[in-house]
């Protein structure tokens, strides 16, 4: 099986081993978040910006969204536990990772953080979508209740309709998942320096910063 595409960005703390994985949504890539660094601030927190493995358009996809997605997502999970051992064999340990991902990123951020089988130090997730929730918690890890949870969606997002995505962000939360859901009255993107700063403390907190 292949290796996913990525680039890394050391913190400017250079001592440091947190880390934070970036996950794009559909049709973007890497380059889409080599602003995320700058506008955290996090001077202790080195970045792993990562492609999805399928391209689509003039960027990529993390599994197909014409057809079954299911094959796609089980596909990209493998390959992101693959990518979280890689780190760890470079230092990075599992609890000072932090799992990021915006859309289809959001997605695959809780359909491998909920089944890694090793803490995370968080897991974020930014107007994304979960219709396999049944699934997962099926199938989730023996740590998966311990893992920080995040996620973030527009009460105005006009891809992912909010109210069947809080729901099934509210079914792992009555299934012990400790997850914090916030809404903002955006569409489908990140809700400026408000909710930056909301995952910039969300991040602080997880490593014990605040």
């Amino acid at each position: 099986m292949p290796q996913l595409a990525s680039h890394f960005i050391p913190a400017a703390r250079p001592d440091s081993r947190r880390l934070l994985i970036a996950l794009h949504g559909l049709g973007d890539s890497s380059e889409g978040y080599e602003w995320l660094p700058a506008a955290l601030g996090l001077r202790w927190l080195n970045y792993q910006l990562v492609n999805a493995p399928d391209p689509y358009h003039d960027g990529f996809s993390w599994f197909d969204i014409y057809g079954d997605r299911r094959p796609g997502i089980d596909r990209s999970v493998l390959l992101l536990t693959q990518l979280l051992e890689e780190i760890q064999s470079r230092g990075f340990k599992s609890e000072d990772t932090v799992l990021f991902g915006f859309s289809q990123g959001c997605l695959m951020t809780l359909e491998t953080g909920l089944r890694y089988p090793r803490r995370l130090a968080a897991l974020i997730g930014i107007s994304g979508f979960l219709p396999d929730y049944e699934k997962l918690l099926r199938e989730k890890s023996a740590v998966a209740a311990e893992q920080k949870i995040l996620v973030t969606h527009g009460t105005q997002d006009p891809l992912l309709d909010f109210k069947t995505v809080k729901a099934e962000m509210a079914a792992l939360q009555k299934a012990g998942m400790n997850l914090t859901w916030v809404e903002y009255p955006k569409a489908h993107t990140i809700h400026g320096d408000l909710e930056i700063g909301r995952i910039r403390q969300f991040i602080q907190t997880a490593f014990g910063e605040l």
